[in-house]
């Protein structure tokens, strides 16, 4: 096992995976931004380094920054979280060149699998169902002319992608442009590459995906499935495991994912992600190479501590789980509570946290960076805390997660909890008829 690893990344999954490797002995230096100098996992850290100014471009997406961080700390790895970097094959590449440790896929798996456009055609190599899709699209033109081929509506997504950004749908050639460019900014924004491709547009799916590890040798074990089908701009805003499926179908996507994750031989952490039609049909859309905001309701139902399980593969310790031991047990809901206003199309509230009380009790679980006196910074994502309620059924989950939104307090700033129990409260909802156009069609805002 490691004796020290940088952690480069931010908020809660900083401090979450700061606790994992202290329950593990392993030392942890938290990379942060000026703007993130008093954040809690700056505040917990055995050390911290600044790593630059409140841009994301500035620190947490600056490469050099961050190797020269792990090596002068003496760090032997490197955990990148989700976003910014996390999925970036030549980060790997550049980590493993000056003899650091990336906990994650090898660079080859995220520049295969990672690329939404690439990752495709290894589905299909290994017999995955998949929508059909383009290779990454060069400009307007070539977006036009796939699209005049499959029939809209089509979706545009950005190959380094993830989390909702460079996504636009079309649903006739006039938008076609105006979508292009926009969603190419967004990408080139968040992810420094706006390379884009495009899919049919499935018009009422189910998103489920199945969470993955490997131990880069050909070993695969999966941990279930997952909803995530309640969205707002393809940004999941609610998730629960397991999913409303038949458990042939389950077990079906289950085992694509885990041919489509052998045929790559991959290492660590991985989540592949479908949509499921009415009709039981299921798509490959694309697979994260990374951990998930959402992995905390799968650790609920299963037992296990994947982002450990990370760390263990990454030493070279192969998966410590076998399929027979993992499990379902109960269901599992995490909502993510963001720093907007619902009542003013989610605007973000920027601002001090005055006050704040999480909640607790039976069966439930709350990954949060934030505390009172925490200024929110204005330059990442807005979200502030998961709140996760684990019950031995759905129905008693989703009371344990009304009780802990109630107990909640968060002042001086706007959530998204009035909104999260709203989504609970819905009668589609409760019936288990949710999907990605969900919040579109079945709420109000």
């Amino acid at each position: 096992m490691f004796k020290k690893i940088l952690i480069a990344n931010r908020g809660e999954i900083a401090l979450r995976i700061l606790r994992a490797a202290r329950e593990l002995g392993v030392t942890s230096v938290v990379a942060y931004s000026q703007a993130d100098e008093t954040s809690l996992p700056v505040l917990l850290a055995d050390e911290a380094i600044c790593i630059g100014p409140a841009s994301a471009r500035g620190s947490y997406l600056n490469v050099r920054n961050l190797l020269s961080a792990a090596l002068v700390t003496g760090a032997e790895a490197i955990h990148p979280g989700y976003g910014f970097l996390s999925e970036n094959a030549e980060f790997a590449e550049m980590c493993e060149e000056h003899g650091l440790v990336f906990i994650g896929p090898r660079p080859q798996n995220i520049a295969r699998i990672g690329d939404k456009a690439s990752a495709r055609a290894v589905a299909f190599e290994a017999g995955v169902p998949v929508t059909p899709g383009s290779e990454p699209l060069p400009d307007v033109a070539a977006a036009t002319a796939f699209a005049s081929t499959i029939g809209y509506p089509v979706i545009l997504k950005a190959s380094a992608g993830g989390g909702g950004r460079g996504m636009r749908v079309v649903q006739s050639p006039n938008d076609l442009e105006r979508h292009f460019v926009q969603a190419q900014e967004e990408a080139r924004a968040a992810f420094g590459d706006p390379s884009m491709y495009m899919e049919k547009y499935l018009e009422e799916p189910r998103h489920v995906e199945i969470q993955v590890f490997g131990d880069g040798n050909g070993e695969v074990v999966h941990f279930f499935d997952r909803d995530c089908s309640i969205q707002r701009r393809y940004q999941k805003m609610l998730e629960e495991a397991p999913s409303i499926l038949e458990p042939d179908l389950r077990e079906r996507i289950a085992e694509a994912a885990v041919r489509l994750a052998k045929h790559i031989q991959y290492r660590g952490a991985g989540t592949c992600e479908f949509l499921v039609d009415r009709e039981g049909n299921f798509f490959f859309s694309e697979m994260n190479t990374r951990i998930q905001v959402e992995h905390p309701v799968t650790e609920m139902v299963t037992r296990f501590d994947l982002v450990q399980e990370q760390f263990r593969v990454a030493a070279g310790e192969g998966l410590s789980i076998r399929q027979e031991d993992v499990r379902v047990e109960g269901h599992a809901i995490e909502v993510r509570v963001n720093a907007e206003d619902p009542d003013h199309d989610f605007r973000p509230s920027a601002g001090v946290v005055t006050d704040v009380h999480w909640p607790g009790g039976p069966g439930i679980r709350v990954d949060s960076h934030v505390y009172a006196g925490y200024r929110i910074p204005p330059h990442y994502d807005s979200l502030i805390a998961k709140i996760i309620a684990w019950g031995p059924t759905r129905e008693a989950a989703i009371a344990r997660m009304e009780r802990a939104l109630r107990e909640t307090v968060v002042e001086g700033v706007k959530t998204t909890i009035p909104f999260h129990l709203r989504v609970l409260d819905n009668a589609f909802y409760r019936r288990g008829a949710v999907f990605t156009n969900f919040i579109a069609r079945r709420m109000s805002t």
